[in-house]
């Protein structure tokens, strides 16, 4: 049996990494801190800190110029990422709530970055299967209602562009893949993570990052 290399993650520790990122601008801050403090009980659905400067990486890193996000919540990856886009990229955030999503909207103009986000209300899978269906998407962020997330794969993957990046969150689901009696959430995290596995269109490592994180990448 492999035996684990990860370093337990103390506050400490936890504090020390954050140090030693890219810290987060004023208006990403404002944000997080309104989202705990207005919303303290649905709060934990908001992207990890750390993962704020991961996403901008990644699209810096791929040179991403179309970006889709599933589950927008109040914003911060979604500003995170557009952030990091060129001045004519695009990024199009699915969500179904107006009440959260206004947080967002209010960053993003803060930000000076609006123009970039296209926010769409309505059923994420209606919000993709609208879209072209040939490759046009660079990168992806998946982080919405876990019982869709083989849908949304499904529909995702045959409009990435070659190589683009598929980001996949919460693919832990709190430690319950593991649980062979995992029910709701867990259990479609479970059967999301080996769908994955069995994709041969796509290559994909699953990360040791916040709730679990997995980064394919389309063959």
């Amino acid at each position: 049996m492999a035996e684990s290399k990860s370093t337990p993650i103390t506050d400490e520790l936890y504090a020390y990494m954050l140090g030693h990122n890219p810290p987060l601008d004023p208006v990403q801050r404002e944000l997080v801190e309104v989202t705990h403090a207005r919303l303290p009980e649905v709060a934990g659905m908001q992207s990890a800190e750390e993962q704020g400067p991961l996403l901008a990486f990644l699209v810096r890193l791929t040179g991403a110029r179309h970006i889709v996000e599933v589950g927008t919540f109040t914003g911060f990856s979604a500003l995170s990422m557009a952030q990091a886009l060129p001045a004519d990229g695009k990024l199009i955030a699915c969500d179904v709530s107006e009440e959260w999503t206004a947080y967002g909207r209010e960053a993003w103009a803060k930000a000076g970055v609006a123009d970039r986000i296209d926010l769409r209300i309505a059923p994420a899978l209606d919000t993709l299967r609208a879209m072209p269906a040939e490759p046009h998407i660079d990168l992806a962020y998946l982080d919405a209602d876990k019982g869709n997330y083989i849908a949304y794969w499904e529909e995702l993957v045959p409009r990435m562009s070659p190589g683009g990046l598929i980001v996949a969150d919460n693919v832990f689901f709190h430690g319950s893949v593991v649980d062979p009696g995992a029910t709701g959430s867990g259990a479609a995290i479970k059967a999301f993570n080996e769908h994955v596995s069995a994709d041969d269109r796509m290559e994909a490592v699953m990360l040791t990052v916040a709730d679990g994180l997995t980064l394919a990448r389309r063959r």
